[in-house]
């Protein structure tokens, strides 16, 4: 066991060494992205399946709380979390359009979307990350394997590189943390 503990960590390490070799330059911008909106009054949504959903969640609390500095509220809202509109706009529409639906609610011109989905071929994060597209906002997806077909949507995307979900999942959760940090230095210290 303690060999397969060994090789889950070094596992990690090396999707992390990737993400660093790889992708700093599309972090960077990233986080000016998010930034420059969130300055100018525009808000983040984020959305995804799985333990995706529950990392959008994650990332739109650490925006709407704080991560490390004491400072006003973000506005930022997962669209993962209402069970009713889930459920609703799924039975009457299909899962496809559960977040697209959401967007069309509630995105303005501006507004940064999020897309989460380890596959990058999530259709119901595809369709939301067109329909904001279309309505004028920016659009990140957080990716992996080789970006799937997402990764010709996004304005922005972040592909970890690796097959295995769970290294992808910790790659993404990563990059959330680093985006949270550095947006919460760029506008408020």
């Amino acid at each position: 066991m303690k060999e397969e503990i060994k090789a889950q960590l070094q596992a990690h390490a090396q999707v992390i060494a990737a993400l660093e070799r790889d992708l700093c330059p599309s972090l960077e911008s990233a986080v000016s992205l998010l930034a420059r909106a969130l300055r100018d009054g525009r808000k983040l949504l984020v959305f995804g399946n799985g333990g995706s959903a529950a990392d959008a969640q994650h990332f739109a609390a650490e925006i709407v709380g704080r991560f490390k500095l004491e400072r006003r509220a973000l506005p930022a809202i997962a669209l993962t979390t209402d069970t009713s509109i889930l459920t609703a706009v799924g039975n009457d529409y299909g899962f496809e359009r559960i977040f697209s639906r959401q967007v069309e609610a509630h995105a303005d011109p501006g507004d940064v979307l999020v897309g989460i989905s380890t596959s990058g071929n999530s259709p119901n994060v595809q369709l939301a990350l067109e329909t904001g597209k279309s309505l004028g906002c920016r659009t990140i997806a957080l990716l992996g394997k080789d970006g799937g077909s997402i990764r010709d949507v996004a304005e922005l995307p972040l592909v970890v590189p690796s097959n295995d979900t769970p290294r992808i999942q910790e790659g993404h959760i990563t990059m959330i943390h680093i985006l949270c940090d550095l947006v919460e230095r760029e506008l408020f210290s």
